[in-house]
């Protein structure tokens, strides 16, 4: 089914055309026609990177009356990164459309200007759950008049705590109100949430060994973890046009790692939770406008983050949760782009590779962290095509012109060109020839669960007990 087989607005198909959008992916096919007239509830099964937002986006913008001035439709996100994302989208699916009011609420930033905003009349509500019941309390807000809400990555949600303020919200929403959630996984919570709030929901599923994007290709590399920033600097040098996404598991390796390669030179930042809102949208705007090359963050904080061009998503560290590298690895490979999801793994860590590979019937690729020659051979190759490619003609003053064949005028071409060439070798700072490459151990997963060796006190053979002599009082001397 094409968009246009859908009974799209004009409006909302003109905002697609200008935006790209060709043909519907899996999730929006079965989504949009349903939400757009059923009064029925549902439950989107479906991974990151599906299209989720247009999924339940369009049909919720269609659905608004904007003759009417209440609160309509309310959206509930995990973090501020993807509730701005969501707001970002509704804008340009409703570019064409008469005015909808749309507002994102979330924390980190003032709450005093969310209620001053939310004294306008707002067609739509995308909230963060912790904000939103701060506004709720305070009566800055009401919800008595919504009639469809969408709960996008429900499962985040409750991972995060969440479960609390979303009881609490889904409290002040009528009984009347259509539900519509969309998940990665369905955990007890998640069920608990459908068999309370939800009547008899019509649930799609996409295909769980289609929730990996096909055009990513998954690899991997086997080195210390004392190494990986220097391995992870190689590939930086190697591939110059390379845009990623580099993934840790706490926020303190997060910010170490960034200020240990913008040491190197390189142009990185960190997106962490300890950093206010301003400071986040600093780095986000930064990296979309490819002032940085790398981008080192948190599971938790890269929720949100829609970036069309990535080339790499790294993962300096493998995530426990197999959801959570298909969420991560989907940050690359959008747009019917082609993409790489590489992992960094220790020599012993390999099981955990099968387990991936197993669990999402995808294949991994080993891969070698290149030379240091490498290194320098694509560098300096890079190097000179850019000199071939530099267009000179009228931009030397031929008094510079003359004062460099006056100083280079003794010297042979070879001579010339080997002294740029140590010059620029000298500003690469290639001083470390060593082999990354760790060996890799073909080590089972359960491995700490043997039984320990014969030194261990527990597993010793218990020793026969010396038989204890009887009690003899002592006689009393005669005096």
């Amino acid at each position: 089914m094409t968009f246009e087989q859908m009974g799209l607005s004009e409006g909302v198909l003109k905002a697609l055309t200008e935006l790209g959008f060709e043909q519907p992916t899996e999730i929006q096919s079965k989504a949009i026609p349903r939400l757009m007239t059923d009064e029925r509830d549902f439950i989107g099964l479906a991974q990151t990177g599906t299209g989720k937002t247009a999924a339940f986006g369009i049909p919720m913008l269609e659905r608004i009356d904007t003759r009417k001035k209440h609160t309509q439709a309310l959206v509930l996100a995990p973090t501020r990164e993807l509730g701005q994302q969501i707001a970002e989208q509704f804008k340009a699916f409703g570019k064409h459309l008469s005015k909808i009011n749309i507002l994102p609420v979330y924390g980190g930033t003032p709450i005093m200007r969310q209620i001053k905003a939310l004294k306008n009349p707002q067609h739509i509500i995308i909230a963060t759950p912790g904000r939103l019941r701060d506004l709720i309390q305070r009566r800055a807000v009401r919800l008595d008049k919504v009639k469809i809400l969408a709960l996008d990555e429900a499962d985040e949600m409750l991972n995060m705590g969440f479960k609390e303020e979303i009881d609490d919200i889904l409290q002040y929403t009528p009984n009347d109100t259509t539900t519509w959630l969309f998940s990665a996984t369905m955990p007890k919570e998640i069920k608990r949430i459908v068999k309370q709030y939800m009547t008899a929901p019509f649930e799609v599923k996409i295909n769980a060994q289609d929730k990996v994007n096909t055009n990513i290709e998954h690899q991997y590399i086997v080195v210390k973890h004392a190494n990986k920033t220097e391995a992870l600097g190689r590939f930086l040098d190697m591939y110059a046009n390379m845009r990623c996404v580099v993934f840790c598991r706490t926020r303190l390796d997060t910010q170490a790692l960034a200020e240990d390669l913008v040491k190197r030179n390189y142009k990185a930042d960190a997106l962490h939770g300890d950093l206010s809102q301003q400071q986040r949208d600093r780095v986000m705007k930064r990296f979309k406008a490819h002032d940085l090359q790398i981008l080192i963050a948190t599971d938790v904080a890269a929720r949100g983050i829609d970036v069309d061009d990535l080339t790499h998503v790294i993962h300096f560290t493998l995530p426990e949760d197999r959801a959570y590298y298909t969420h991560r690895s989907g940050r690359t490979a959008r747009a019917g782009k082609k993409g790489i999801s590489l992992a960094f793994i220790g020599g012993k860590e390999n099981f955990k590779i099968k387990r991936i590979q197993n669990q999402l019937g995808i294949r991994f690729k080993k891969i070698e962290i290149p030379s240091i020659s490498d290194v320098a051979d694509q560098k300096i190759e890079n190097w000179c095509t850019e000199i071939l490619e530099k267009r000179i003609k009228g931009r030397i003053p031929p008094p510079l012109l003359e004062k460099a064949n006056t100083l280079f005028g003794n010297l042979s071409k070879e001579e010339l060109i080997m002294k740029i060439l140590v010059t620029e070798l000298e500003k690469l700072q290639l001083d470390s020839n060593k082999d990354l490459n760790a060996p890799e151990h073909d080590t089972q997963p359960f491995d700490k669960f043997r039984r320990p060796k014969s030194r261990d006190r527990s597993f010793k053979k218990k020793q026969r007990p010396k038989e204890r002599r009887k009690f003899k009082p002592k006689k009393k001397k005669r005096r």
